[in-house]
């Protein structure tokens, strides 16, 4: 019997921010969590990352409760340490200090072994203008897209 994939995608954060770096991530997850995943009921909307002293923990990611659960049952939004490598942690740290860049967490899936991974990405946040080019861009795609379809 083969798996179904299970992804999901913060497809807001691409309209939000100019994306600089990609890193693969594993996430500290209890079990009503990892079921509640495995169920879909996840949104990445309004998560973000922050740093603890030398840690990555990322906020507001929404998982919710696990309905076959007992009394205790996971908190819905609560903060989950994020596990990196020293080296990439104390880059992004550096980065992150600086003017404009935050970190986003923009994929949740599960791999292969059915283990739980989130893509983070350093981002630096569009101006007014960027967004509107990125409309123009997407409206001009899906024109040309049209105009093909009809050939």
């Amino acid at each position: 019997m083969a798996k179904k994939n299970i992804e999901f995608v913060n497809r807001k954060a691409k309209y939000e921010y100019h994306f600089l770096e990609t890193v693969e991530a594993g996430i500290m997850l209890l079990g009503t969590e990892i079921k509640s995943i495995r169920g879909g009921h996840v949104n990445l909307r309004d998560a973000y990352c922050v740093f603890q002293g030398d840690e990555l923990w990322c906020r507001s990611i929404y998982i919710g409760e696990y309905k076959q659960g007992n009394v205790h049952n996971h908190e819905e939004r609560r903060p989950r340490k994020l596990l990196l490598k020293r080296q990439e942690l104390s880059k992004w740290q550096k980065k992150v200090k600086e003017k404009g860049f935050t970190i986003v967490p923009y994929r949740l899936y599960l791999n292969e072994r059915g283990i739980a991974k989130i893509e983070v990405v350093l981002v630096q946040g569009k101006k007014v203008h960027d967004k509107r080019e990125s409309i123009k861009q997407k409206e001009n795609k899906r024109a040309l897209d049209r105009a093909m379809k009809q050939l």
